[in-house]
């Protein structure tokens, strides 16, 4: 009798309860004292060209990601300086302009409530908590694909689609347990 390993997911130990956390729509810079801004201070203390806006701790992007934030309707609402560098496409002229001018799925998953317009518009709408991912392919390249983490944000509501920048995804834990092959087959 051999043993082999099995993994199964951990449900209890984790807290379900993620931070949110301000940052910056146009250099992702944090907020200075991580609290909410008053309406009249939402301005970011650094650059000083963008909104501040609130997203769960683990969908906010660092200052090296390249992210726009997209409204309910597909459309582009703020674009971050390493977007625009990444992109080749300036703020001003990504406004008002359909993420799919900019960002198209790359892969045949595509189409459907599962797709990346589906993500988009289920993180604008506030009906998914959880960030997702998808691959991407910028408007710019060609055999490019990427993973794009799709979430919830704002004020107002919106989707933050952060464009990762080949770090690892964070993992939920896992326990290992190796059974006999007995115990898998009773159970």
């Amino acid at each position: 009798m051999t043993q082999r390993p099995a993994l199964r997911l951990v449900e209890g130990g984790l807290a379900r309860d993620v931070p949110w956390l301000w940052f910056c729509g146009h250099c992702a810079a944090p907020s200075a004292d991580g609290s909410a801004p008053p309406p009249n201070g939402r301005v970011c203390g650094s650059c000083g060209l963008g909104l501040l806006l609130e997203a769960r701790e683990d969908a906010v992007p660092t200052d090296r990601d390249p992210f726009l934030v997209v409204d309910s309707t597909l459309l582009v609402q703020a674009v971050s300086v390493e977007a625009e560098a990444f992109l080749g496409v300036s703020e001003e002229a990504a406004i008002d302009t359909p993420v799919a001018e900019l960002l198209s799925p790359a892969d045949a998953e595509a189409q459907g409530r599962t797709g990346f317009a589906a993500a988009i518009a289920q993180a604008a709408d506030g009906e998914d908590p959880e960030p997702t991912r998808r691959f991407v392919r910028p408007w710019n390249t060609f055999g490019v694909r990427m993973r794009a983490r799709i979430a919830t944000c704002g004020p107002p509501r919106a989707a933050l689609v952060v464009l990762e920048n080949g770090a690892p995804p964070r993992l939920r834990a896992v326990e290992s347990a190796y059974e006999s092959p007995r115990a898998v087959e009773s159970a």
